[in-house]
């Protein structure tokens, strides 16, 4: 983040996400201020809190895509979270605090996984030492004992003519000493293995106990430190896991054996640390729906606390200490970006303190034609664009038109303001639609090429509503 300025920020989100500039401003501000505060001095470091945003506006405008293409360019611990999936204290459900234990969980293993990219090469020049060793007492020492054997069964003076070395007879109950590899020996073996000629050799191997689930149990005690009583854990933990003999191919033993030996390289203790210090400065956390917690006087579901969730919500989001398995987390200086369509009431219905923790709030507008052909044209990963490529895989080439787009932009505007306004997921639903025949056949239409124009929009707009009467308003 400290190479991307604001106006980067907002280029990058433009490439994914049309309009609703005053969001992607708030958020680019907001992301910015986070590594800005990261170069003042520790104390006004600690007094410069951040300002939390609120995204209001419809659904299908862009308010979760922009926390998703967030969290894809963003060096920093991220979590997205549903409101409605908390309940108050006492209620069955998932606790607020368990979101801090979510993101520590996911700043923990996104650490591991930088760690173990970092010591990939050493790991696997490691492994490939121990493969070497692994196929030459599996594989050449059983060859060089089977020609010792025949060389023995020689008479003295046909060896001596032959220049073999006699070996003194084993004496009895002498067992035959292991074969000892050359360097030379290792050497070639190890540039097989390198040069990927042995990859379907099949070999045995010992793996780690822990190999098949590639996260070491940090061993704290917690919530979160594993189900069963404490002495049975106080048991597993005193009586160690022998390992596993495993016989697999050398591509196989490859990827075992290059994490486990990174694993052995890995300084824990350091990647935990490194972890909770990144969720403490840098953590950014995306509460959707916030609205669903507002419940009005005459409103009946089994959401009875939502009121309840606000007020749990309220220390998290203003800063409080957190116990995780790993430690204390204080959240003083996490990000937290709310969202909500906030159709059926207000934000000033949200509890007055947890309204004020979410100082910045921005309106995102709905989407009208204009932008909806947008969406359909100029995203890196727009809609039609992934259709080609799917029904490419197929050998069906398709083509949309200007023409054609933009008549599917007037059905998902049209349809929005007759039914209810779902915004860009109607694109969804019009193109599935309209491509659901071609991509049911297109196994026996390899070859063809389809031309999408408005024609082709009109004739399957029919199959989009069962309504006669709005199918002839399309029409």
């Amino acid at each position: 983040m400290a190479d991307l300025t604001p106006r980067a920020i907002v280029a990058e989100l433009d490439k994914y996400v049309i309009g609703q500039g005053d969001a992607k401003r708030a958020i680019a501000v907001a992301l910015r201020n986070r590594s800005r505060r990261l170069n003042l001095a520790p104390e006004l470091r600690r007094e410069v809190l951040p300002k939390n945003i609120m995204m209001i506006g419809p659904t299908g405008v862009g308010k979760t895509e922009l926390s998703r293409r967030v969290a894809q360019f963003l060096d920093a611990p991220f979590i997205k979270v549903e409101a409605t999936k908390f309940t108050e204290v006492g209620y069955v459900g998932r606790d607020v605090e368990s979101i801090i234990h979510d993101l520590v969980e996911s700043s923990v293993m996104h650490v591991h996984d930088e760690k173990l990219r970092e010591l990939e090469s050493r790991a696997e020049g490691l492994a490939t030492e121990k493969i070497a060793s692994y196929l030459y007492q599996q594989t050449v020492a059983p060859r060089k004992r089977t020609v010792a054997r025949r060389q023995s069964a020689l008479s003295p003076a046909l060896q001596s003519s032959l220049g073999i070395e006699a070996s003194p007879p084993a004496g009895k109950g002498q067992r035959a000493r292991r074969a000892l590899p050359t360097a030379h020996e290792l050497a070639e073996l190890g540039r097989l293995v390198r040069e990927l000629q042995l990859e379907e050799q099949l070999i045995e191997i010992e793996v780690a106990p822990d190999e098949g689930w590639g996260y070491p149990d940090y061993g704290h005690e917690g919530e979160y430190s594993g189900s069963g009583s404490s002495g049975e854990q106080a048991e597993e933990r005193a009586t160690p896991a022998r390992p596993r003999r495993r016989r697999v191919s050398v591509k196989e033993a490859r990827r075992i054996l290059t994490r486990e030996e990174a694993h052995k390289l890995m300084d824990f203790d350091q990647i935990v640390d490194l972890a909770m210090d990144r969720v403490e400065e840098r953590g950014v956390v995306f509460i959707d729906e916030l609205d669903k917690l507002i419940t009005r006087g005459g409103d009946r579901g089994p959401d009875v606390s939502g009121e309840g969730v606000q007020r749990d919500l309220l220390p998290l989001v203003e800063g409080t200490t957190v116990m995780t398995r790993y430690g204390p987390v204080h959240t003083e200086h996490i990000l937290f970006i709310a969202a909500g369509t906030f159709h059926n009431c207000k934000p000033r219905d949200l509890i007055p303190e947890l309204l004020g923790r979410f100082p910045l709030q921005v309106h995102l507008e709905s989407l009208g034609e204009e932008a909806l052909y947008r969406i359909l044209t100029e995203p890196e990963n727009a809609l039609p664009k992934q259709h080609q490529a799917l029904l490419a895989t197929e050998g069906v080439e398709i083509h949309f038109t200007e023409e054609g787009l933009r008549e599917v932009a007037r059905l998902a505007a049209l349809l929005n303001s007759r039914l209810e306004d779902i915004g860009a997921r109607r694109l969804h639903a019009i193109l599935e639609r309209l491509l659901e025949e071609l991509s049911f056949n297109a196994p026996d239409l390899k070859g063809e090429h389809v031309e999408m124009d408005a024609a082709f929009v009109s004739d399957h707009s029919g199959r989009l509503v069962s309504d006669q009467n709005l199918a002839r308003l399309l029409r």
